[in-house]
């Protein structure tokens, strides 16, 4: 990773001891509620997960799973999140901002259990939110797109038009203007409003191919498992690369035929903070409020797997440090 990879620190004070009152009587390890797509997405939902793993191989926890499906309603991710509070398990954590105002509901009725939730703020003295730097990773992807391109035409696919998924298509288009404003970026996204934009390999390998037709080279998928399709689409044309996102998707085993087309990813740290929430909680401590894990602290980062951008690496890290100093404020909205 270019930005350093410290384990990240909770900032939040602890509020004491925490211990689940549950119907079953039984106090539980953690359970993370993943978002659609499942642990096995290679990207956002295995990030959170490989922070569960290792709590479970260094904190010696039993983790309890559960995974979301596509259109569902709050009162189904109420359901899930109840579920889990109520078997006893702490803490538990929602993966993915459409948890949102479940964890608020569920968490005002489990005061004893710690609740986290990533990519979403929620209220409630016993909830901690972790919100990521997605823009000022986006950035950085933006520059090695930039200086990788050789047809002067980039392209960004998101999965659901939202204010989320803004985040990393401002940060992209700016890095890339900010290098080079020659450049043509074009922008897609897979849905407006429906999140099956997370979860639709084959809609994203069509958006791919149409962006490959008109002479894109290079592709940024912000679409969680749905970049899969626009991943393989990039990887069976020539001389075209694919940024992958939230997880490094060149080491993922699911994607390990086309890596060779994965010029890098913007990585968020949802392991690292997954596993501080769960360790912190362990230790017999509450910890509460918004943390937002930036460039700066490692929260985001971009990969450097496979070496196709060592050629770049002084000015990534420029940008980088022009970032981290100040000099450049990257915007959260396109």
């Amino acid at each position: 990773m270019i930005a350093s990879t410290a384990v990240l620190a909770l900032t939040a004070s602890a509020c004491g001891e925490s211990s689940t009152e549950s119907n079953s009587g039984e106090d539980l390890g953690p359970a993370i509620a993943f978002d659609v797509g499942g642990r096995d997405d290679a990207s956002f939902n295995e990030s959170a997960a490989r922070g569960a793993d290792q709590a479970a191989d260094e904190l010696g926890l039993e983790i309890e799973y559960a995974t979301a499906r596509n259109e569902e309603t709050d009162a189904d991710r109420v359901q899930r999140l109840e579920s889990l509070a109520n078997a006893g398990h702490n803490p538990v954590i929602a993966v993915g901002y459409l948890y949102g105002n479940a964890v608020e509901r569920v968490a005002a009725d489990y005061p004893d259990t710690t609740f986290g939730i990533v990519d979403a703020t929620a209220e409630g003295d016993n909830v901690y939110s972790m919100v990521f730097a997605e823009h000022e990773g986006s950035y950085l992807a933006g520059v090695a797109a930039a200086l990788k391109t050789e047809s002067g035409q980039v392209g960004f696919i998101g999965g659901v038009n939202n204010p989320l998924i803004q985040k990393f298509e401002a940060g992209f288009v700016q890095g890339v203007q900010d290098t080079d404003d020659s450049i043509d970026v074009q922008v897609e996204y897979l849905y407006e409003n429906d999140d099956r934009g997370f979860n639709d390999v084959a809609r994203a390998a069509d958006k791919a191919s149409g962006m490959l037709d008109r002479g894109i080279d290079v592709i940024y998928t912000a679409a969680g498992q749905s970049g899969m399709g626009a991943i393989e689409e990039v990887a069976a044309a020539d001389g075209a690369w694919a940024i992958g996102v939230d997880s490094d998707q060149y080491e993922q085993p699911g994607l390990r035929d086309y890596r060779d087309s994965i010029l890098t990813s913007v990585v968020k740290s949802v392991d690292l903070a997954v596993f501080d929430l769960i360790e912190q909680v362990e230790n017999g401590e509450s910890p509460s409020g918004v943390h937002e894990y930036t460039l700066a602290e490692g929260g985001v980062s971009l990969a450097t797997s496979g070496g196709f951008i060592d050629d770049i690496s002084d000015e990534i890290e420029d940008a980088q440090q022009r970032i981290t100093d100040g000099e450049t404020e990257v915007s959260e909205t396109p």
